[in-house]
């Protein structure tokens, strides 16, 4: 099971990947397995401000639908329009292609809270 080293995840299975004060969200490989095929991805958070934890949108797989939480506050910038065509790209490559948001980090002291690979590795028990 894929868990990249050099990103930063939750324990609600998101990974995200820190550039300045802009982070980039998706699900991880651990989440996309356990969801099952990825038939749609709604996020209707674009440009608005949330607080970590909040619900910023939500994953449908055949079986399930899924609410995706905000790991850092701050304001969503972009959401990853292609997975409206190719929802399974979160399937195949989550933690490339299959990104779904990216936020303008509001509050840096939140980075801290993020578990490391090793961390989520050891959570998942992989």
């Amino acid at each position: 099971m894929s868990i990249p080293a050099n990103l930063k995840y939750t324990k609600d299975h998101e990974w995200v990947s820190i550039d300045g004060d802009i982070a980039t969200v998706g699900i991880t490989h651990f989440a996309q397995k356990e969801l099952g095929d990825i038939v749609y991805v709604e996020v209707e958070t674009l440009d608005q401000t949330l607080e970590k934890d909040e619900v910023f949108g939500t994953v449908e797989a055949v079986k399930t639908v899924s609410d995706l939480f905000l790991p850092l506050s701050g304001e969503i910038v972009a959401f990853n329009d292609s997975l409206e065509a190719t929802p399974e790209a979160v399937n195949s490559d989550p933690y490339g292609a299959g990104w779904m948001i990216k936020v303008k980090i509001s509050n840096d002291a939140e980075i801290e809270g993020l578990l490391s690979a090793d961390a989520y590795k050891e959570l998942i028990g992989a």
